[in-house]
This record gives structure tokens, C-alpha cells and sequence, in this order.
């Protein structure tokens, strides 16, 4: 496939507006997000929780915030959306690829946002930031598992170029090549805060 850009692999974050002219900031996730990934999942329905973790629990174990907080780049990689016009700019979403090898050039891709933001385009925003990172740490391919039911979920991995993998029970797995993910997101008119994602990848 020929790159229509050339990739900066070092950023760090983007600011950038959601089509209602709300301010948010897309950034790495950090260890010290901890607290703010706690809150997140508290703060999800009880359905987009259990869509997301399969379990309707309100609070996950130590082990699973601290795994989602400590993205180091290479084995688990992880970008956040924070509102920029509220105090304190809580998380809105958050989205990460694990990887079992450095050298792998497959992941696992999972993807929340809080629901009073659903309907926004944040998914595919936050989607160009991460595939992009991914594709500069060396991924190409990305294998998603969500719950058959899960709709919406379904919807955007298609229209990303996502085709079924392995379906076992509930559960669906699906594929997707990142560059071609990208592509079919940078060719989308809506959300605009895509273009901003890009340029800020392909900034010399």
C-alpha cells in the first residue's frame, strides 16, 4: 500500500474539537491515570461495562486498572480522551492494543467510551490516533473480540474494513488491518477532529 504520509511516531498528544465545538485532548495513557480509568469504568452503564469487560461489575479488580494504566509503548499501547471544558478534564474514552512480543506485528484492540458521549465520533477519532501509534511500533493487523450483541461495536468494525474472524459462542473476533483502517478513516467526511489526528502524525 503506498503511505500517502510519512509517520512521527513520538506524539504525544492532539488537541482537537468533536463536531459540537467541545474541546478534548487526545493523549497517551500513563501509569498515573489510574485513578482516572477507575472512575471511567465506575461511570459506564452497567450494559457498555459489561459490552466492554464482559462483566457487569462496577469496579474492576487492582490488577486490571493497573494493567490498563501501564502502557509502556511497545508490549501495551494506549491512548485517552479527556474533556479539555470541564474541571479537573476528566477521561471520556479509552482505547488499547496489547501485543505479546515486541516483534509481533499482531495485537488485541479494545475500545471505551463513557456513554453520555456515545454518538460523537469519539471512537473513530480515538481509533486514528492508536492504529496510527500501532502501525509506527511496528502492528499491522488487530484482532478485536466483542460480544455478538454488541451492535453498535459491530457497525464500526465494519466500517473500518473488520471481517469475522473466529466465532465461538457470544463471542465474535474480528480482524483488521490497520493501514486499511486508516485509510477508511481518513476518508470519512465526519468526524473533522479525524483530520486533525492525521496531520498531527504527519507533522515533518
Amino acid at each position: 500500500m503506498t503511505k500517502p504520509w510519512s509517520f512521527q511516531n513520538r506524539v504525544q498528544s492532539v488537541n482537537t474539537k468533536l463536531e459540537n465545538g467541545t474541546n478534548i485532548c487526545l493523549r497517551r495513557v500513563r501509569h498515573s491515570d489510574q485513578e482516572l480509568i477507575e472512575k471511567g469504568i465506575s461511570e459506564m452503564s452497567d450494559q457498555s461495562r459489561y459490552l466492554r469487560f464482559f462483566s457487569g461489575s462496577k469496579t474492576m479488580p487492582p490488577s486490571v486498572v493497573e494493567r490498563l494504566a501501564n502502557a509502556d509503548g511497545t508490549f501495551h499501547l494506549a491512548w485517552g480522551v479527556v474533556n479539555m471544558d470541564e474541571d479537573g478534564h476528566p477521561a471520556i474514552a479509552a482505547a488499547h492494543v496489547f501485543r505479546e512480543a515486541e516483534t509481533s506485528d499482531q495485537g488485541e484492540f479494545a475500545i471505551a467510551v463513557l456513554d453520555q458521549y456515545h454518538g460523537q465520533g469519539i471512537a473513530r477519532i480515538l481509533m486514528t490516533a492508536l492504529f496510527l501509534d500501532c502501525y509506527c511500533e511496528g502492528l499491522r493487523q488487530l484482532q478485536i473480540e466483542m460480544l455478538r450483541d454488541n451492535k453498535k461495536a459491530y457497525r464500526l468494525i465494519r466500517s473500518i474494513g473488520g471481517t469475522p474472524g473466529v466465532l465461538e459462542g457470544p463471542v465474535a473476533q474480528y480482524d483488521v488491518v490497520i493501514e486499511d483502517a486508516v485509510s477508511a478513516l481518513r476518508n470519512m467526511d465526519k468526524p473533522v477532529a479525524i483530520a486533525d489526528v492525521i496531520a498531527a502524525f504527519t507533522a515533518v
